[in-house]
């Protein structure tokens, strides 16, 4: 596979210290993917899951050694914190490792259209006013995603070819209240910034990928690379897309099934 190079790239909610996370596919992104500008789009450390349990895999290191090389060779980065890494907020405008912090920022593509880049939680009641919600929501949805895991684990044991299915996606989808919490999120956010003289907002926190044109204002939302591995790149000629990605498994090794399965167990 080739590499393809676009303008900019954004990707959110990785959740780096989190069992959740899905580093193998988020490298296999990063491999076959550069731009000249990437946004990091918040909860790319999950400091809310270390405060409970120090978790720092061997991939999880990597992909912070990646984006620093990315940094290095001339990719210009920008991170944007959101509310799993709020405490690196406080580093507005500093500059880290090639890497500029900022609360938001504002894009313009190469077709002139100008977009809010933002985490998102700021136009969320529950995270920005009731945070002790907001982490035992957190909680449930990670239950989701420890049983999505095993689920990943166990096409792996059978040879059967990953999907998109993601069990957090689906329960998410079918509760009424949830579907319409997205759909209400969506419509604050571009109401309010409706008239601040952008024409559109690009976002994460709800882990919910979508391109979307409401009342003429653009609501871009990356997803996340927990549950669905999403990404919004911009083309040389300044459109957007929403991409999946999904990583090819490598042949199942029968041998090392017990190995694999004592280790996954381990680390719940």
């Amino acid at each position: 596979m080739k590499n393809t190079l676009y303008r900019t790239i954004w990707i959110s909610d990785l959740h780096l210290g989190s069992t959740q996370c899905q580093a193998d596919v988020l490298l296999d992104f990063l491999k076959f993917n550069d731009s000249e500008k990437l946004y990091l789009v918040g909860d790319i450390i999950d400091f809310w899951a270390l405060s409970k349990k120090m978790y720092w895999p061997r991939d999880h290191n990597t992909v912070i050694q990646k984006v620093l090389r990315k940094a290095r060779h001339g990719t210009q980065i920008i991170y944007i914190p959101g509310n799993h890494d709020d405490n690196v907020r406080e580093y507005d405008n500093h500059v880290f490792g090639d890497i500029t912090v900022k609360k938001t920022d504002i894009h313009t593509t190469a077709a002139g259209k100008r977009f809010l880049v933002v985490h998102g939680d700021e136009y969320d009641p529950i995270a920005y006013y009731h945070q002790w919600i907001a982490k035992l929501g957190s909680q449930s949805y990670d239950i989701l995603l420890d049983i999505n895991r095993y689920l990943r684990w166990l096409r792996r044991v059978f040879g059967i070819p990953q999907s998109q299915f993601s069990l957090a996606a689906y329960v998410k989808y079918k509760v009424k209240n949830i579907v319409q919490f997205i759909s209400d999120y969506e419509e604050n956010i571009v109401n309010t910034l409706r008239h601040e003289g952008v024409d559109g907002v690009i976002c994460g926190h709800i882990h919910h990928a979508e391109i979307k044109d409401i009342g003429g204002f653009l609501y871009v939302n990356t997803g996340d690379f927990v549950e669905s591995c999403t990404a919004i790149v911009e083309h040389n000629n300044g459109t957007l897309e929403l991409v999946k990605w999904l990583k090819a498994e490598p042949a199942v090794n029968f041998d090392a099934l017990d190995e694999s399965l004592e280790a996954t167990l381990h680390e719940q």
